[in-house]
């Protein structure tokens, strides 16, 4: 995913430097070029070796290091990287930034970079508060930095308060957000929904059916790495919320219809993944039901079709993408469906092939609009994201270009 990106972890003087080397570890695993540079303080915390262990590349720490492959590394390293992260950073390296000052490999280097800069701040809760703290990240960001709030919580010094830095794996969604993915969808608003909808019989039991939310979540988080706007309107999930994707819980059709059609006006892209039901019982029960002879009968009723409307109401030059699940007659259902429901895409898969379907980290979709089908190979479900949606941006370029020529 980040092959040919080049990263740099700047890493100050905090307890919570040992936490990097977990960073360093899953960017390296994800074919990213890994630099750290190091201030002398944070050496006490972790042993440089550590990084290079990790990494395959130096460590920095000593400016003037005449046993490095650059003559002029704080440059060299400055101009190769896509981003720069300084987690921890120490109020003593956020001022020294602040204040233009540059008297270490870190902070050299740091103002040599012209690429997007993210900062961790990890401190006492004292020392995050203090106003001049405080004004100098404000400074930071004026210029363009970003700041990532610390989380809150018991502190190494045995205060409770903000001034934690975040977990690693939150670190890595803020770099991949800025580098995995090239900005296509800047600009857009995309609404994605996912997951199952569950319909209530009585207070004990509901209706659903075996969707995980994966293809769906999948597609929020590559359009929000491509630069998109995304609201996600997701059912029941056990899933972790994308972030940086604006989430919208629900639970029945109903609500998930409420929330999708209050939204949709205002949207680019609407993509249809979730598995909405069908049918809801026509009468829910205040009480449990008890258990009555060896039958039982559910009057249903169907539910508001979310799609149908979609296609009814959609503007001009927005995108309706629809979703199809089927056992029998795939692409006879699905083409049905796009004509019927007013779509421009429809993504169809089969539950009765392996590696497709419900609760796998695999898909094998085939991507169904007016004048063509195109059956993608079996690929993982981020990867079958970020093909959906280059489908779905050569189609709207193809849609300008003959508005244009009109």
């Amino acid at each position: 995913m980040l092959k040919g990106k080049t990263v740099l972890l700047g890493v100050s003087g905090s307890i919570a430097a040992y936490k990097i080397a977990s960073l360093a570890s899953a960017l390296k695993k994800l074919d990213a070029d890994v630099h750290v540079l190091m201030t002398q303080n944070a050496t006490n915390f972790i042993n440089p070796i550590t990084f290079e262990t990790l990494t395959g590349n130096k460590c920095l720490v000593d400016t003037f290091d005449r046993n490095f492959q650059y003559s002029v590394e704080h440059v060299s390293l400055a101009k190769k990287a896509d981003v720069v992260m300084l987690a921890p950073a120490s109020a003593n390296v956020i001022g020294k930034i602040a204040g233009g000052i540059a008297d270490d490999m870190l902070t050299t280097t740091v103002m040599a970079c012209r690429c997007r800069k993210i900062i961790a701040p990890a401190m006492n809760t004292n020392m995050f508060e203090n106003p001049i703290v405080q004004d100098n990240l404000k400074k930071l960001e004026y210029y363009g930095y970003e700041v990532i709030s610390p989380a809150v919580g018991y502190l190494a010094c045995g205060d409770t308060g903000a001034g934690k830095m975040p977990e690693p794996e939150l670190l890595l969604e803020y770099i991949l957000k800025e580098v995995a993915r090239e900005k296509d969808m800047r600009g857009l608003k995309v609404l994605v929904t996912a997951g199952p909808t569950q319909e209530a019989v009585d207070p004990v039991r509901y209706i659903t059916n075996h969707s995980t939310g994966r293809m769906g979540y999948a597609i929020a988080r590559v359009c929000m790495q491509r630069g998109a706007e995304v609201t996600l309107v997701t059912g029941p999930s056990a899933l972790k919320k994308p972030e940086f994707v604006k989430v919208v819980p629900v639970t029945t059709a109903k609500e998930m219809f409420d929330e999708v059609t209050g939204r949709a006006a205002e949207q680019d892209i609407i993509i249809k993944a979730a598995a909405v039901a069908d049918y809801r019982p026509k009468y829910i029960s205040d009480e449990k039901v008890k258990k009555k002879g060896d039958n039982l009968s559910l009057e249903l009723e169907r539910t508001d079709d979310i799609l149908a409307y979609l296609g009814m109401h959609k503007k001009e030059e927005q995108f309706l993408c629809g979703f199809s699940m089927e056992t029998e007659h795939m692409l006879e259902n699905s083409r049905g469906k796009l004509q019927k429901k007013n779509l421009d895409m429809i993504v169809a898969n089969s539950l009765k092939v392996e590696g497709a379907g419900f609760g796998g980290d695999t898909n094998i979709v085939t991507i169904i609009t007016k004048d063509r089908d195109e059956q993608l190979g079996k690929m993982s479900k981020e990867d079958t994201a970020a093909e959906i949606l280059d489908r779905i941006l050569s189609f709207r370029e193809g849609q300008e270009k003959n508005d244009i020529s009109d």
